[in-house]
């Protein structure tokens, strides 16, 4: 797949990055703590591509995106989306948002309902004290970017992946090549976004787009209970809980993921 070109547009204090493909029915990614629009897999970007108005953005930091002193807060990563998507003339969108990306796109249904069309949850949970958490040495080192790019790698595929499932492949022939890793300050500020967020729990009765809640058995990094969670608490969701996989279960299996969040889309 050819990427298409990183275009940026300022967006409140900062400049934001993103890469748009396709035509349709916008669908925006959100990514998740310390990844970057170079992370989305090819495979799934091009079969959604097909059908729908893709885009792709660094949030605020990352990437490349510009930056700023001011507190990273997910309720502040929200609102950079809904700026966003008015720079880009985008009135109503579907969300798809992975892990800390996942946070987001709950502040930016709550924040801006009539933003969001549907919503799709993908490895995610509603923080604070109504979820799981994320055990502290698993955060620890997803958030350790020191060393080589390869060891950064190593390390991310060793959380994104089940054992079982790297005893029988090569997680690089499944992820995109990452030439630079995030650097360790922009990531320690989105952890601790992530971490001080006080959650959705109580909230997530309000949402009332459809919406399409997926999780691994396997999640070594948000805990799957967390999806199952969400998908109590949000009126007529729907929940996906795929076998044998783990937060990077959009590596593992593309093209599942695709069908499913397509025929979610067209309902």
């Amino acid at each position: 797949m050819t990427r298409s070109p990183v275009k940026t547009v300022p967006v409140d204090d900062v400049m934001l990055a993103y890469r748009e493909s396709g035509c349709g029915h916008p669908v925006i990614f959100i990514s998740g703590l310390g990844s970057t629009i170079e992370m989305w897999n090819p495979p799934v970007i091009e079969k959604l591509s097909g059908h729908f108005r893709v885009v792709l953005f660094d949030n605020r930091g990352m990437g490349y995106s510009g930056g700023s002193a001011r507190p990273f807060s997910i309720p502040l990563l929200a609102r950079d989306t809904a700026l966003l998507m008015e720079a880009l003339g985008i009135a109503s969108a579907h969300i798809v948002g992975h892990s800390m990306g996942a946070s987001i796109a709950q502040e930016l249904v709550l924040m801006f309902p009539e933003k969001v069309t549907r919503l799709v949850l993908v490895s995610g949970t509603c923080g604070g004290p109504g979820s799981v958490p994320m055990q502290p040495e698993t955060m620890a080192r997803l958030t350790d970017k020191s060393g080589t790019v390869q060891d950064v790698t190593d390390r991310m595929f060793s959380l994104l992946f089940p054992a079982s499932w790297l005893a029988r492949h090569d997680p690089a022939r499944y992820c995109p090549e990452i030439d630079e890793a995030p650097g360790n300050e922009i990531v320690e500020r989105q952890a601790s976004a992530f971490s001080s967020w006080a959650g959705s729990f109580s909230r997530l009765g309000d949402i009332r787009v459809p919406t399409l809640v997926v999780t691994g058995t396997d999640d070594l990094i948000v805990p799957p209970a967390n999806s199952r969670i969400i998908h109590e608490r949000i009126p007529g969701s729907q929940l996906v809980v795929i076998p044998g996989t783990g937060h990077g279960l959009m590596y593992q299996c593309p093209d599942r993921f695709c069908d499913r969040v397509t025929e979610f889309f067209d309902y």
